[in-house]
């Protein structure tokens, strides 16, 4: 992206084709710079082009450092990260006129800006799961793969229910304790979730737990 001075560009011009008096006229008939642009904060990276109208040998394209610092000839070293176009010309307009008769005409612009880090689309995170193992008289047993905060009644469905010889009167729920490697078994009904008395269902399964259905006994 360039971002041309157009009073800089007309008076270069003008000062080639007419002298002094056709520089004052091509400046008054100029429009100023668009308020976004006049508004801009140097930023490290950004490249300026700084034209001493009395000294040509004064010219050049500067790269704005790291540390947000431009060094010109018989003006030292200047911050002009966070500054305007504006103010960084009234500073080197300062520093330079002890070196000429009257004030130099001094003009800065923004020759090109830095490349600005394109920002990378954060990935989509994906879920976190936790292990459950089904075992016995279910129609998928295996490791199952569920969502933090499923159910045991929603396992249930998750393994695809159950056999025709599951004693689901005594489905047991297997947890071992982290922290003391203790195992406790709960005993669950399904037939007690069908008939809507049974709240324990609805409690969630955690990481390593173990569902196991029993078999049917005879007359069961």
């Amino acid at each position: 992206m360039i971002l041309s001075n157009p009073i800089l560009l007309c008076l270069r011009h003008c000062a080639g084709l007419f002298g002094a008096v056709a520089v004052l006229s091509c400046a008054l008939m100029v429009q100023v710079l668009p308020a976004d642009a006049q508004d801009y904060r140097i930023r490290a990276g950004d490249t300026l082009q700084v034209e001493v109208l009395e000294d040509p040998s004064l010219n050049r394209t500067i790269l704005v450092a790291p540390d947000g610092r431009i060094s010109v000839p018989s003006a030292g070293t200047v911050r002009a990260s966070g500054q305007t176009v504006e103010a960084i010309q009234t500073i080197l307009t300062e520093r330079l006129k002890s070196n000429f008769a009257n004030t130099p005409n001094v003009y800065v612009a923004i020759a090109q800006l830095a490349e600005r880090p394109v920002p990378v689309p954060r990935q989509p995170k994906e879920p976190e799961t936790i292990s459950v193992y089904v075992m016995g008289e279910a129609n998928g047993p295996g490791k199952l793969e569920v969502e933090p905060g499923t159910t045991v009644l929603q396992m249930f469905a998750i393994m695809g229910g159950f056999t025709n010889f599951a004693a689901t009167k005594r489905v047991q729920l297997r947890r071992t304790h982290p922290q003391t490697s203790v195992e406790t078994v709960y005993t669950l009904s399904f037939d007690a979730a069908k008939k809507g008395s049974a709240t324990n269902l609805q409690a969630p399964v955690a990481d390593g737990d173990v569902i196991f259905v029993p078999q049917r006994r005879l007359f069961e």
